[in-house]
């Protein structure tokens, strides 16, 4: 029952315990976790206020950019927004459309079809840009691994904007008229981790900064900053911290039509949103479209003010999200079956299928890396081409690896942990014993399970709603900025029982020796309902549970284990 590494953090020093003496017990612990030892550290963390010079212009490319962008308004020039078919690509488009639509620009939008057209630049839809007219293009979320159709722009004469967030091909950047990148060779820009929509942001920024007398309130942008950067997985400290803060602070009184009606398909009060809420409810709704036809309705839904329009568009990608995760699940079994058949002992789980949806294959791998804790690629089969998408573990930096096979692939691209690429077939069996054999050579000997890391143990007794309240000053939490996670040990199992569809997650109460109990879920636990010992270790967050218009307070579950067993 107990695959997983527990690691509780040391606990705080004497000298960081006098610094944070100002604080409550349990968030002093918690500010020390996340490395704030002194109370003006702790408590610039705790506002959320930049701690860093955020200056758009010091982005290389910014003022070649925002010059452009201020010729092609001043001579009324056609400008399209390139981005792509994910929550942050989709966000970043709407974001720089409706900045632009805010200095009066003739600009439209546009994502590449996931299935006709694949991810990024491609020179056809340059092509039909410039018939239409566009004289300047802007790509947001996507482009800076596009040297050949930057350089197909420049020749059909199409001047052409790169904004990216994505690791560069080394100092090989693509021959376009300003690439915007903080992670490209020499930047000077102080924070590396913005998404693709934190950058759409920071032209606006740039640009608006020209245009002081304008109405037009760029603060209103912030909920699409906040979207994007949450889904996009992108850590949420440094300057990202502060958009998201100030982004859910927007949403939470949102004028924008689009917003209103996804919170009603998702069931979520927006006055109280949390960014959890964007990454389980609202990111993969926005992201559905995209993964099983056209992004093109998210974008429309975060852009109309037609309230029937954007009724409409939310019942339909709640529609497609249900889809989708039926599709996903599906394609989950079947993609374990081929991995494990091929090889079960594998460093590296591989399968590819005629059958499978290119726009959920990235899904179906994560789901694969979070059961067996090993990286794994699951892949469409085409005719000629396979469209693969990979997702790792900290232990093996799958882009790296990527890198390694380049000569075998038609585009690759990615991060540590998660990546995509295009392998023509002939190739496909080559690049898989060569990914494997690079996941031998670095995985093997390792320990390879789940770490989960916990803030500190605590009593169940000391946990009540003034402890949520402190919780609450680390929001926005999620990637990079984990909830605080307590462990609360040799507890009885008072009740138990498995519920949702086919029994998915598992519903307990726990109780301590002094008498205080707790209701739980464990969300994907259900299986373990049938072998619950009588006293059990416990991880969880703490957080509360509005049901018929009660709040009490509930543990939501991230790993149960016997009582005493070591960690």
């Amino acid at each position: 029952m107990h695959n997983k590494r527990w690691v509780i953090q040391p606990p705080i020093t004497p000298q960081a315990e006098e610094a944070l003496s100002k604080f409550p017990y349990i968030l002093k612990q918690i500010l020390f976790n996340r490395g704030y030892g002194s109370d003006a550290e702790a408590r610039a963390f705790l506002k959320a206020e930049p701690t860093a010079d955020t200056d758009p212009f010091q982005l290389t490319g910014m003022q070649a950019a925002v010059d452009r962008i201020q010729y092609a308004l001043e001579q009324n020039e056609p400008i399209a927004i390139y981005g792509d078919y994910d929550v942050d690509g989709v966000t970043a488009t709407a974001l720089l459309v409706q900045a632009l639509q805010g200095l009066d620009a003739d600009v439209r939008g546009y994502i590449p079809n996931r299935f006709d057209e694949g991810y990024g630049l491609n020179t056809d839809a340059l092509d039909t840009l410039k018939a239409d007219g566009v004289k300047l293009v802007i790509t947001v979320d996507c482009g800076i691994r596009s040297p050949d159709e930057a350089l197909h722009a420049r020749t059909i004469g199409l001047d052409l904007i790169i904004s990216d967030h994505h690791h560069p091909d080394g100092l090989n950047l693509p021959p376009a008229l300003a690439v915007i990148n903080p992670k490209q060779h020499g930047d000077p820009y102080p924070d590396k981790d913005l998404a693709g929509v934190g950058i759409a942001y920071k032209i606006a920024e740039a640009l608006f900064s020209f245009h002081p007398s304008s109405s037009y309130n760029l603060q209103s942008l912030l909920d699409l900053v906040a979207l994007g950067t949450v889904a996009d997985l992108a850590p949420l400290v440094g300057e990202n911290r502060v958009l998201v803060r100030k982004g859910l602070k927007q949403i939470r009184e949102t004028k924008r039509q689009g917003l209103f009606s996804l919170a009603g398909v998702a069931q979520i009060k927006l006055d109280k949103i949390k960014a959890g809420d964007i990454g389980f409810m609202l990111g993969p709704r926005l992201n559905a479209s995209g993964r099983l036809e056209s992004a093109l309705a998210s974008f429309e839904l975060l852009t109309t003010t037609d309230f029937m329009k954007a009724g409409q568009l939310a019942q339909q990608l709640d529609v497609q999200n249900r889809q989708r995760q039926s599709i996903t699940r599906s394609m989950q079994q079947q993609a374990e079956e081929i991995a494990l058949a091929e090889d079960p002992e594998a460093f590296l789980l591989f399968a590819a299928h005629e059958e499978f949806n290119p726009g959920v294959v990235g899904l179906a791998a994560s789901r694969l890396t979070e059961t067996y804790y090993r990286p794994a690629v699951v892949a469409a089969k085409g005719t000629e081409e396979t469209r693969g998408s990979c997702r790792s573990i900290p232990e093996f930096h799958i882009t790296d690896a990527l890198d390694l096979c380049k000569d075998l692939l038609v585009r690759h691209g990615g991060h540590a942990a998660a990546a995509g690429f295009t392998v023509k077939n002939e190739n496909l069996p080559e690049l898989v014993s060569r990914l494997r054999e690079i996941a031998k050579d670095q995985l093997e000997g390792k320990d390879l399970r789940q770490t989960l890391s916990a803030d500190m143990e605590v009593a169940l007794e000391e946990l009540n709603f003034e402890v949520l309240g402190h919780l609450a000053y680390l929001e926005p939490t999620g990637y990079g900025n984990p909830d605080a996670v307590f462990v609360a040990r040799d507890v009885k199992v008072r009740a138990s029982r498995a519920v949702g569809s086919e029994g998915r997650h598992l519903k307990l109460t726990l109780e301590d020796s002094r008498g205080a109990a707790y209701d739980c879920i464990g969300f994907r636990m259900g299986a373990m309902q049938a072998s619950l010992p009588q006293r059990v270790d416990a991880m969880f967050n703490l957080e509360a549970n509005e049901w018929n218009g009660r709040t009490t307070l509930q543990l939501n579950l991230k790993d149960i284990k016997t009582a005493g067993v070591p960690d």
